[in-house]
């Protein structure tokens, strides 16, 4: 709302173009002397004052209030809309044009909430085409711009934050900032579900790389017990694809199947391409999981060209290393390595958790290969990779390669150091920065 004296000034202009005296105006619920008043800008004018003036004036509240015509904003949200369904649809960088000059229209017109959602789409955009820095400033823009807001209204905001810093492979900040959310959504009172889904499904994917899985776990239970209550098909889905891990580390295959077909039935009513693209991926990593390496493959390479043609340069070199694995177990190594290889030349800005990966599949190609040498170099790489992220359950797997080899080759006191390494991570999965878990806020019994 503007200043009283801007809005005196326009409630004058429109009542003397509609030949009104104060007293025609003010009738039969306010006095003269008082639309004088509010003309003169010596009083600010209430929401029922405006909305009462606003009809008589044949003008919209927002109009009287603001300067801004009703419908330029009518005609923003639905512009944010289209957005939104290009970025499901195209490409990244095409909706991030769209999103910018959408930005652009908000800040002139002083909207905050649609510039929040430009903000939100261009975080988004950022994330898929794997500028990394970039979305994580587009999601603390958004925060600031919704300080004042409720806690939920931020929740999406930090969302994109941390899986920012989970895709770049800070697994211990992602969790610091969904957890304290999350601590804070309960120690506020506002237990506002769908803000909870979107927390507590975002913070099973960096539990999971943490060997976290009994928090992973319950977080899922949490987020499921939620859905209920959440209307956002797009969210129940996200969430779905998510809760998919919980289960496969439990065993619960068929369960996680379960819950990606249910991810992967929404995306495709939805036409959300990238996320439907994520389905495959992780049916792909269940399927292999289960020894099924020629449907894993096929689903893999569905997931990749799906996330190629879309540009989306992170998770595409992400789900080849994945697919790597399966060429590695398929026996066709120069396949495998020439993928590992293509995907290590981009430096480890994909992620910490994935370029270690990468390097353990190369150092396992290396042992198979009989070169020892090779191998144990990648090993190590890969240890100091997975160490900078806290992947603690990759760190204990790498660790009993690394001590295999080595124990192979002759080496038993080196072994043993990478033996107790592996067993130093083992001894405390799922520990956070925060220490304890998230207390999980109080719901309203429905």
């Amino acid at each position: 709302m503007d200043d009283p004296a801007t809005i005196g000034r326009r409630v004058q202009r429109l009542r003397t173009q509609h030949g009104l005296t104060q007293k025609q105006l003010a009738d039969p619920r306010y006095t003269p002397a008082y639309v004088s008043t509010l003309e003169s800008g010596r009083v600010r004018p209430s929401e029922t004052a405006l909305r009462f003036l606003a009809e008589r004036l044949g003008t919209s509240y927002e109009e009287l209030a603001t300067g801004r015509p009703a419908h330029l904003a009518t005609e923003l949200r639905l512009a944010l809309v289209e957005a939104r369904r290009q970025l499901a649809t195209g490409t990244a960088e095409e909706a991030a044009v769209r999103y910018r000059r959408l930005l652009t229209d908000a800040e002139h017109l002083g909207l905050e909430p649609e510039q929040a959602e430009a903000l939100l789409g261009l975080g988004d955009c950022a994330l898929e085409t794997g500028q990394l820095a970039d979305a994580g400033r587009h999601f603390q823009a958004v925060e600031r711009l919704l300080a004042e807001e409720p806690l939920p209204r931020r929740a999406r905001a930090i969302r994109g934050r941390a899986v920012a810093h989970l895709l770049a492979g800070e697994l211990r900040y992602a969790c610091y900032l969904l957890e304290s959310a999350i601590d804070e959504l309960g120690a506020s009172g506002l237990a506002d579900p769908e803000a909870l889904v979107v927390l507590y499904a975002a913070v099973i994917g960096p539990y999971m790389d943490m060997g976290a899985h009994a928090r992973a776990a319950h977080a899922a239970e949490l987020a499921l017990a939620l859905a209920p209550q959440v209307d956002d098909p797009a969210l129940l889905a996200g969430m779905h694809r998510q809760v998919a891990r919980t289960f496969l580390a439990e065993g619960r295959t068929a369960d996680a199947d379960a819950s990606l077909a249910k991810a992967q039935a929404i995306y495709q009513q939805l036409s959300l391409r990238t996320d439907l693209a994520h389905c495959h991926w992780m049916r792909g990593y269940v399927l292999a999981q289960s020894g099924e390496l020629a449907s894993a493959e096929t689903e893999l390479r569905a997931a990749r060209d799906m996330l190629s043609s879309r540009r989306a340069a992170l998770f595409t070199a992400q789900v080849e290393v994945e697919l790597a694995d399966v060429l590695r177990r398929l026996g066709r190594h120069d396949e495998a390595s020439d993928l590992l290889s293509a995907f290590l030349e981009l430096g480890d800005r994909h992620g910490a958790v994935h370029a270690g990966g990468a390097h353990r599949l190369l150092g396992l190609i290396a042992e198979e290969r009989g070169d020892g040498e090779t191998a144990e170099e990648h090993y190590v790489t890969a240890l100091g990779l997975l160490e900078r992220s806290g992947a603690s359950g990759d760190l204990a797997d790498l660790c009993r390669l690394l001590g295999d080899l080595l124990r192979r080759g002759g080496r038993t006191e080196a072994a043993l150091d990478a033996y107790r390494t592996g067993l130093g991570h083992r001894s405390a999965p799922g520990t956070t920065t925060l220490g304890p878990a998230p207390t999980a806020p109080a719901l309203p019994r429905s």
